[in-house]
């Protein structure tokens, strides 16, 4: 029967939670067929960019593979984009090799407690602690990253062993070893590394097909568009016939990969120990090893996976959930170390390719996955032959554009205090990763909490002096606040009684309050007094419960300027429209 008015449905919470039942009721062939092709295309970029990646972890090249499978199937059903999609890549690869010495174990386990705490962090509703990362940081990082892992993979392009992975003992390094570059390795690379540049820049000028042309006009296209945007599958697929050819032919200048195990990774608990040659490293002591990277990887994966998604949903008009992609994270990545998988977050790359190909749902995600699978099943034994100078290219060619050079010069225009966080993020990521993050995200909130502290105070001379600070009053900005008052109060001759404008004031603390109740006292030593004019209802409350001693306010500044002359400066009326205007900055 029908449903009691009066009773709420529980169908919306379901839905909050599990967005997949927000569009699959609604699913249709026309999208399935959208989405199959997307899928396939996804599929074919992050095949050779898990392989590729793997190596910038510091891992086997398979553990990029095992990484890349179970994300798309997770936030198939809890993601609130559609176009994003989750899986290794360069940022977090990176942050894996600084945090968990080259070794899977760490690894996995570090995907695991990332996951645990996106998840808490979800199910809390803290994603507004992204808030507290700043762009200019988050650009250096980037930045920083791009040419740091740009440069590690030199070393793959000149056929270079041996170099150390730290970056300035790797351009030591690589500079002094420049005369062992290996001639094969270093033509295959640079030829690979233009395929991609020239692939890219045909698929950016490409002319959209209409439906009127030609039927060869639009396949054309068609050949076209795929091949540039599956550029990665194609200029592996390409170096890794070249590498076989040599191999037939009895002689190899090019150094392999070599052997990928095969098969599906086993579905299992991450281990919580490790065995060294000494003994057993306990899961204490794995945790303190891995130190500020608990922190440090789940906010910078979940950074990445909301920039993006938010990046696509204003382009295609529609809204995304924080809160809702920690939870999606923070599943993939504990379901992720079932399978031996390491941090994974959104890509920027594959989410512009699966948008580029038209994907209407996440399920897009499915048909990725699942190529992912069958390439561990069946295809390992072929990855014998890919070169690691070809995967270096593909590397090289995905996180250069993750240089901002403009970001320098617009924060010049912008904003010049901005480039303080975003140099030192920049230059200290070159020594730490985590030092550069931890450092910039430091300095952004000591510049936040300086603006805070001193807020902008304008002064307005009369025969009362009207002071109007520019933002609400918190506990560091009432010292700034009492200075003000009484340098001008007193220095004035004669001194002056002071009207305060609170309409940029909507809010105080208990300290503010104190503040301002020993300010009233001082200036009645002095015989003068203060006023509030302006007072928002909030603000007014608190300061009529303290009780204050000599408290007075006047509904509008208007009112304040009338009475001002007779209830305070005892003379005329006070008037501010033919005195000097000055603005009291932070110093």
């Amino acid at each position: 029967g029908p449903r009691e008015r009066g009773q709420s449905c529980p169908c919306p919470e379901v839905r909050t939670r599990l967005p997949v039942l927000r569009w699959l009721p609604r699913y249709s062939l026309a999208w399935l067929q959208l989405d199959l092709i997307a899928g396939l295309t996804v599929g074919l970029t992050v095949v050779p960019q898990a392989l590729a990646y793997a190596e910038v972890a510091g891992l086997p090249l398979q553990y990029g593979l095992y990484s890349s499978f179970m994300g798309c199937f997770v936030y198939c059903f809890l993601g609130t984009a559609k176009d994003v999609t989750l899986g290794p890549t360069a940022i977090m690869s990176l942050l894996v090799s600084s945090y968990t010495f080259h070794e899977p174990v760490y690894a996995i386990l570090l995907a695991f407690l990332s996951g645990c705490i996106q998840l808490a962090m979800g199910l809390l509703h803290l994603g507004f602690l992204l808030d507290f990362i700043s762009c200019p940081v988050i650009k250096g990082f980037t930045s920083a990253a791009s040419i740091t892992i740009s440069f590690n993979q030199i070393k793959n392009i000149l056929g270079l062993q041996g170099i150390p992975r730290q970056f300035f003992l790797q351009v030591y390094e690589t500079l002094r070893r420049i005369r062992e570059t290996r001639a094969g390795d270093a033509i295959l690379g640079l030829a690979c590394l233009a395929a991609l540049a020239g692939l890219r820049a045909m698929k950016s000028r490409l002319p959209r097909a209409a439906c009127v042309e030609p039927l060869a006009a639009r396949v054309s296209y068609l050949i076209v568009w795929t091949s540039a945007t599956a550029r990665n599958a194609l200029v592996v697929l390409f170096a890794g016939l070249v590498a076989y050819s040599f191999q037939v032919m009895g002689s190899q200048p090019l150094t392999l990969t070599g052997s990928i195990p095969r098969g599906l990774p086993a579905f299992r608990l991450p281990r919580f120990s490790m065995a060294a040659p000494n003994g057993t490293i306990p899961f204490r002591s794995m945790v303190e090893d891995m130190g500020v990277g608990l922190a440090v990887v789940p906010l910078m994966g979940l950074l990445e996976t909301v920039a993006i998604a938010k990046a696509f949903a204003s382009q295609n008009n529609y809204r995304i959930d924080p809160n809702q992609e920690l939870l999606a994270m923070g599943f993939a990545n504990i379901l992720g170390s079932f399978v031996s998988s390491y941090p994974i977050t959104g890509s920027f790359g594959r989410t512009a390719v699966n948008a580029q190909s038209g994907v209407c749902t996440p399920a897009g995600g499915l048909v990725t996955g699942t190529l992912v699978l069958l390439s561990l099943a069946y295809l390992t034994s072929l990855f014998y032959y890919i070169p690691k100078a070809a995967l270096a290219a593909v590397i090289i060619s995905a996180v250069v554009p993750l240089f901002d050079a403009g970001i320098f010069r617009t924060l010049w225009r912008v904003k010049r205090l901005d480039l303080v966080p975003l140099c030192v993020t920049f230059l200290l990521c070159f020594w730490e990763v985590q030092y550069g993050i931890v450092a910039g995200v430091l300095v952004s909130g000591i510049l936040l909490l300086y603006s805070i502290a001193r807020p902008p105070i304008k002064v307005l001379e009369g025969d009362v002096l009207l002071l109007q600070p520019g933002s609400s009053l918190h506990f560091p900005a009432i010292e700034c606040l009492r200075d003000a008052v009484c340098s001008h109060a007193l220095a004035a001759s004669p001194p002056r009684s002071i009207i305060l404008d609170c309409r940029h004031i909507s809010s105080i603390d208990y300290t503010v309050v104190v503040g301002l109740a020993e300010l009233l006292q001082e200036l009645r030593k002095h015989g003068l007094s203060l006023a509030f004019c302006s007072l928002q209802d909030p603000v007014l409350q608190v300061l009529l419960s303290a009780d204050l001693e000599g408290f007075q306010h006047f509904p509008s500044r208007e009112e304040a300027e009338r009475c001002g002359g007779a209830d305070l400066g005892g003379g005329r009326a006070a008037s501010f429209t033919s005195t000097s205007e000055s603005l009291l900055l932070p110093t």
